[in-house]
């Protein structure tokens, strides 16, 4: 539904995502708080790749509620404490989400409300009405 804008006339995205997504009139729109790295137990695991499929889990979660998934999708908001965790975003984005006609946005911030949350994920999705 989602059409991919890449322009020829700059350079290519640096990973599976693209510069631009044109959404159709009148499709149905859902914007997401960012999700941290928590379980319903409110237990935060240690490691950022975790932490990270925790942040889709939920996402999933409120997709599903929307009756939605992963290919509606048109925007990724993502926020690391450390340069290091991009590559693992990254690596667990792929495992969640196929394709590219999305576009994605990561950014390395200095923390969150609480010290030990390393990965905060938002997305916006669109599908046309039935």
């Amino acid at each position: 539904m989602a059409r991919a804008i890449n322009p020829g006339a700059i350079r290519p995205p640096f990973a599976a995502y693209s510069h631009g997504v044109l959404v159709p009139a009148g499709a149905d729109l859902l914007v997401t708080s960012g999700q941290l790295g928590i379980g319903p137990d409110d237990v935060v695991p240690e490691e950022a790749e975790a932490q990270c499929r925790l942040c889709f889990d939920a996402l999933a979660a409120i997709l599903a509620e929307a009756g939605m998934g992963f290919p509606d999708v048109i925007r990724f908001n993502a926020f690391v404490t450390d340069r290091a965790y991009f590559p693992i975003y990254g690596r667990v984005r792929s495992e969640y989400v196929a394709g590219d006609a999305f576009a994605s946005t990561l950014v390395v911030v200095s923390g969150f409300t609480r010290p030990e949350f390393k990965v905060e994920i938002e997305a916006t999705a669109a599908r046309r009405r039935p």
